[in-house]
């Protein structure tokens, strides 16, 4: 019997007129990833310079059941707060929120936790992995503001003055073990001394399935899926290329280097999201 031959991918088209194109029609949802903030001075994992080549990220088991690990989380990540904090949206954010504005995106779904996406203008922003300017009580499940648990960690820690030039993407710095031991956490006020987690979903954890139901809602009521600076080597935003796909939804991807979803992709852009997105919010918005 012979075999039916494999299914061939998708031709996808590479030049920005069809990519200004499939943004013309409007409803487009767009899929974002570390690559559009890597412009504002926060690193990805995946590229050319990305972390996950010279350190491993935390995983949710670590941090859940390793006190110690836990401990030195939180001590880079005291250090690393301040680049995320201070970093600013680029070109590449400001151009989303300017199509959006002229009705050409819609949805934003990012796997970003830097909140520059809401800081360049964008609405509608569902933050897959949450966000970085909230905590979580791993007791008692209450909320809180970063930039307060900031200013508590910095009156328990006022000679904790290590510094670096390595930080990663889920805003944690790399410092030697020797500096770790200094460092003094501080609890949950809510409860009285619950262990805090940032509100992000780390390597190993599960994104709440209500969020994803509403990102796949955004995906099936788009005319479009525009993703932005991801590789989408990990099933978490890869999904919804399929989803889209599946349904026949055209799928545009901008990134630099290749991506795992380019083979469903009807649109396909290798070039800088800081170079292409202005230009199209120009000659759309």
């Amino acid at each position: 019997m012979t075999a039916a031959p494999a299914a061939r991918p998708r031709a996808a088209a590479t030049s920005l007129d069809a990519l200004a194109d499939l943004l013309a029609e409007g409803d487009v949802v767009v899929l974002s990833g570390a690559g559009l903030s890597t412009d504002s001075g926060i690193p990805d994992y995946r590229g050319e310079t990305g972390s996950l080549r010279r350190h491993t990220p935390m995983t949710y088991q670590t941090f859940t059941r390793d006190p110690r690990g836990r401990h030195r989380y939180w001590a880079r990540s005291f250090v690393g707060w301040r680049q995320i904090r201070s970093a600013r949206p680029n070109p590449g954010h400001r151009a989303v929120a300017d199509l959006q504005a002229a009705g050409l995106i819609g949805g934003v779904i990012t796997q970003n936790v830097d909140g520059l996406h809401q800081a360049g203008g964008a609405t509608d922003v569902v933050e897959l992995h949450g966000g970085l300017d909230r905590t979580v009580c791993l007791s008692c499940g209450d909320v809180a503001s970063r930039a307060d648990l900031d200013e508590r960690l910095t009156a328990a820690n006022p000679f904790f003055g290590a510094r670096t030039d390595e930080i990663n993407p889920d805003g944690d710095a790399e410092l030697p073990d020797e500096v770790l031991d200094g460092f003094v956490m501080v609890g949950c006020l809510a409860c009285g001394d619950g262990p805090l987690k940032p509100d992000v979903v780390f390597f190993g954890e599960t994104v709440p399935r209500d969020r994803v139901e509403r990102c796949f809602g955004l995906i099936e009521d788009a005319a479009g899926l525009l993703v932005l600076g991801s590789s989408l080597t990990v099933m978490s935003g890869y999904r919804f290329v399929l989803r889209a796909a599946k349904l026949g939804i055209p799928v545009a991807i901008v990134n630099v280097g290749p991506t795992r979803g380019d083979a469903k992709a009807d649109v396909r852009v290798d070039a800088p999201l800081g170079e292409v997105l202005p230009s199209l919010a120009a000659s759309l918005g």
